[in-house]
């Protein structure tokens, strides 16, 4: 499992800010999707699954992040450009073995929703949130089991 406290300040914060898209709302949601994919870090491919990094993209959701988000959004393409080099579709392996780039691709998954963020101390709406968005309700995650991992990833 990663140190929460190190991937807040030197994955999530950096990241998000490099992206223009930092808030402290962002930051929670992706701690709590961390924790529940992959148990804070400690799966970095999904067992019996095509999933990969910390937050187990799937490579389907990847590539339509790319063609159907990113390279129609001038700015965002720019910044992830510039910031993690990519001018074409990155290997889908980058999830994998680069934090910041699959820390990117993650907030850039949640930026294709339209509703606001829920508040960074609201559990049961981040719950909600990731449950709705992310998991999706065919996703196995189950909410009791979703909050322990969060819990105990944040755990100093």
């Amino acid at each position: 499992m990663i140190d929460c406290t190190q991937f807040r300040s030197l994955i999530i914060e950096p990241v998000l800010s490099r992206l223009q898209l930092y808030s402290k709302e962002a930051e929670e949601v992706l701690v709590f999707t961390c924790a529940v994919e992959s148990n804070g870090g400690t799966f970095v491919h999904q067992v019996k699954g095509p999933a990969l990094g910390i937050f187990q993209i799937e490579p389907n959701t990847y590539t339509d992040i790319w063609i159907n988000f990113i390279r129609s959004r001038n700015q965002l393409a720019t910044l992830m450009a510039l910031h993690f080099g990519c001018n074409k579709i990155p290997d889908l392996d980058r999830l994998i073995y680069d934090l910041h780039f699959a820390t990117a691709m993650a907030r850039i998954h949640y930026l294709r929703v339209r509703p606001v963020m829920p508040k960074a101390n609201d559990i049961d709406g981040i719950w909600d949130y990731y449950k709705k968005y992310y998991n999706t309700e065919k996703g196995k995650a189950k909410k009791e089991e979703s909050i322990k991992k969060y819990q105990d990833f944040i755990k100093p």
